[in-house]
């Protein structure tokens, strides 16, 4: 398995529509930056954040997973002191069957105690991702909508995968543009 390098991302954005849309090159003029970089992408925020509040004293269970532990954001966000948001992706992914993904959070707001998780994107795993941030400080945390929050690594196999997550029929398959929540 390689890691892929920005003539590949290009080559499979026109084969497989693989990111949509697509910046062809890393835009940064008053932003934090996104779009293509050596040896992966950096993904946008969408403007609509999930940010869990502890107003209803809700256990987090993701087996009956309560909305009531959120607060519906729109536009730039602010993360309470060692809180938590979810986020989708401004961009549409469609992964080949060949290729498994790494996302991992941007410099700008790993530097500012901000950490974004987001499980690897399986062979053949198509939608708006999901994000998960973080805010680890005891101080409120900006994120910027329509900027830039990780980036992805694309991994290429030298085989096809037996089962990809598409053959599977995964419950996060062809996540719609809305963050989308634990299901069972």
């Amino acid at each position: 398995m390689t890691v892929k390098s920005d003539k590949w991302i290009r080559r499979m954005v026109v084969e497989h529509k693989m990111i949509e849309p697509f910046a062809d090159e890393q835009v940064r003029e008053g932003v934090v930056s996104y779009g293509l970089s050596s040896y992966g992408y950096d993904l946008r925020v969408a403007d609509e954040f999930k940010v869990f509040t502890n107003l209803n004293n809700t256990l987090i269970d993701p087996k009956n997973f309560d909305e009531s532990s959120f607060v519906d954001v729109s536009g730039d966000c602010i993360i309470p002191p060692n809180s938590f948001a979810l986020a989708r992706t401004v961009e549409y992914l469609r992964i080949p069957r060949n290729v498994v993904t790494l996302c991992v959070s941007k410099s700008t707001y790993a530097r500012c105690g901000i950490i974004v998780n987001v499980t690897p994107f399986e062979p053949e795993w198509e939608g708006y991702a999901t994000l998960e941030i973080s805010n680890t400080t005891p101080l409120p945390a900006k994120i910027y909508a329509n900027e830039g929050l990780c980036q992805v690594l694309f991994f290429q196999s030298d085989e096809d995968c037996e089962t990809s997550y598409a053959d599977k029929k995964g419950k996060y398959q062809h996540q719609p543009a809305a963050i989308v929540l634990p299901r069972m």
